[in-house]
């Protein structure tokens, strides 16, 4: 069967997917960190600019090194335990998924606002129904419509910020004097500013979008939409937020702060300008869903080549898209919108904890990057200093924000649990069903007949999880780090049988090699290892070969982490899977 050849993102495709739903921050979190650090809301949004800068070192280090779809769960998944990584999965799919209904409906409510008639709920199902087509059609399509929001917003909020200049040049800065001299909230500077800063971090969700869907992007793309969209977030939140305290009263704000950047375009352009920005919004909005559209199908699908969920989702359309993944993603949008019945604060918890706690496990990520993988080549590095000061602020902020809301974590809580419930099924599925076998065998003699088929069934499907064969491709390593790779393959893969291979260029190392395996092979008599000595180069060639004449699956193929020297990228192997 001929194999699907997908196109790559450029720099502009690949930055606007992710950057509408960055960029859309820009709609509401000016009005919300001015709600909590006043006139000096502009200075909370510049610190969050300064830990968004050191992400992009973060973000820029591990996916460098690693340039695989899944973010947090990729890292973790090469740098710990599928247990940790299915954490940091399950949190990015609930933020996506909170995103994707809270983005849907607010963008209802501003499209409301320029028709009276709309029924939001009905506009908003219509809209996840159709960005789910979209997402079905390909991300090249999706793409094309991510650009033209991204562009359409860019200009609005430039148009905004000149006509705010403009309204301050020609009526003074009267406005800014009396906000700056207004009492501080919470009657300190400091608090002040550590819940705006809080609030504030809302404002780079999205920011982690990109390392979703690294493989669907150019060589080289991925660090620009990085710089691209710090670039964005880091200029207009301050500057539109300085503009907001220099031209509206603060005791205005609050009233209008469902459409603070409306109500500031109606007062320096005029209806004109709050009509543009209501669209943009509704737009963007859109755009932010379309994102996670395109971000949990890249996350979702490496989970299911992972076997964490099930085959199903693997099928794919004649466009190259996951189509039961896109389907599944609405559903459980759908169900959540109605199961809410439309009031949405209950899901801003889980959009705000959910999130923070994804770029916090991210950094965890890279400090197990430095520590265990160490010798993998990446293009830049982040300094551990900088890494502890990201994440410390990532974690200052889930607390901020416990403080300012302690109900809505409470409801993060509620939508993490069952997921991670889920989850924690998928991994110890093996575990389950020995334990359902042993239930029904003590059942045996009322229920002969049942227990019979069933214990049949059941065991079939045991075996056939456990036939699945795994490879490690061994340089020629000591019995203390083959003792390490069996007890990683025994701790987290269900499997009976794993091959160790020596690929050799004509000097043998197979009798020392053979000895330790002797002793390897007794002490984890759970697993049946069989070595190969084979002859040829180490390389994309040579795994592609071995994975079609075995009929391997190359990511349940296992490499120790190469050095420096080392002819090819960890991408250029199709999948194989760093366990050392």
């Amino acid at each position: 069967m001929k194999e699907l050849v997908h196109k790559k993102l450029n720099e502009l495709q690949a930055t606007a997917i992710c950057g509408n739903d960055i960029s859309s921050s820009c709609l509401y979190v000016s009005a919300l960190t001015i709600l909590y650090a006043g006139q000096y809301a502009w200075i909370s949004l510049l610190i969050v600019a300064v830990v968004l800068f050191l992400f992009r070192k973060i973000y820029g280090e591990v996916v460098g090194a690693i340039p695989l779809n899944g973010g947090a769960y990729n890292v973790l998944l090469n740098t710990s335990t599928k247990r940790l990584a299915s954490l940091a999965a399950t949190l990015t799919v609930l933020s996506y998924m909170a995103t994707a209904v809270i983005s849907a409906s607010e963008g209802m409510h501003y499209l409301h606002g320029i028709f009276d008639g709309l029924n939001v709920t009905i506009a908003t199902v219509i809209v996840l129904v159709l960005f789910t087509g979209l997402a079905i059609l390909g991300i090249g399509e999706s793409a094309f419509v991510a650009v033209f929001i991204f562009i359409t917003h860019l200009v609005t909020l430039s148009l905004l910020v000149l006509a705010s200049l403009w309204f301050i040049l020609n009526n003074g800065l009267e406005t800014f004097h009396i906000n700056w001299q207004m009492p501080v909230a919470f009657g300190n500077i400091k608090t002040a500013l550590f819940l705006g800063f809080s609030a504030a971090m809302l404002g780079i969700s999205g920011f982690e979008s990109s390392a979703n869907f690294v493989e669907e992007q150019e060589h080289g793309v991925f660090p620009k939409t990085l710089r691209n969209m710090w670039g964005i977030v880091s200029f207009f939140n301050p500057v539109i937020a300085l503009l907001l305290i220099s031209i509206i009263p603060l005791t205005e704000v609050g009233a209008n702060k469902e459409s603070l950047l409306a109500y500031l375009g109606e007062t320096t352009g005029g209806s004109w300008l709050a009509w543009l920005i209501s669209v943009d919004a509704v737009l963007v909005l859109c755009g932010a869903v379309l994102t996670s559209f395109v971000g949990v199908s890249g996350l979702l699908n490496r989970m299911t080549l992972d076997r964490i969920l099930p085959n199903y989702f693997l099928k794919q359309n004649k466009r190259g898209s996951h189509y039961r993944i896109v389907i599944s993603f609405l559903v459980l949008c759908l169900s959540v919108q109605f199961a809410t019945s439309g009031h949405l604060e209950s899901l801003a918890g889980v959009y705000t904890f959910s999130f923070l706690a994804v770029m916090a496990l991210f950094g965890i990520g890279n400090l197990l990057l430095k520590y265990k993988r160490e010798k993998l080549p990446r293009p830049e590095r982040a300094k551990g200093i900088s890494v502890l000061i990201a994440v410390s602020a990532i974690i200052a902020a889930f607390v901020g924000n416990m403080k300012l809301n302690i109900y809505a974590f409470y409801t993060f809580l509620q939508y993490m649990v069952p997921a991670l419930i889920f989850i924690g099924i998928m991994l110890n599925r093996v575990f389950l069903i020995r334990v359902l076998v042993l239930a029904l065998e003590y059942f045996y003699e009322p229920l002969r007949k049942m227990v019979v088929l069933s214990n049949r069934y059941l065991r079939k499907m045991s075996l056939e999880i456990n036939s699945q064969e795994f490879v490690f491709f061994t340089k020629g390593d000591n019995i203390a780090i083959l003792n390490k790779v069996l007890q990683y393959v025994e701790g987290n893969e269900t499997t009976k049988k794993l091959k160790i291979v020596y690929i050799t260029s004509g000097v043998s190392n197979s009798e020392a090699l053979q000895t330790d395996l002797e002793v390897l092979d007794r002490a984890y008599d759970q697993i049946d290892i069989e070595y190969l000595e084979i002859e040829g180069v180490f390389g994309p060639e040579i795994i592609d070969e071995l994975s079609k004449k075995w009929n391997i699956p190359k990511n349940f193929m296992f490499i120790g982490s190469p050095g420096n020297k080392f002819s090819y990228r960890v991408s250029d192997l199709g999948g194989v899977r760093l366990i050392m």
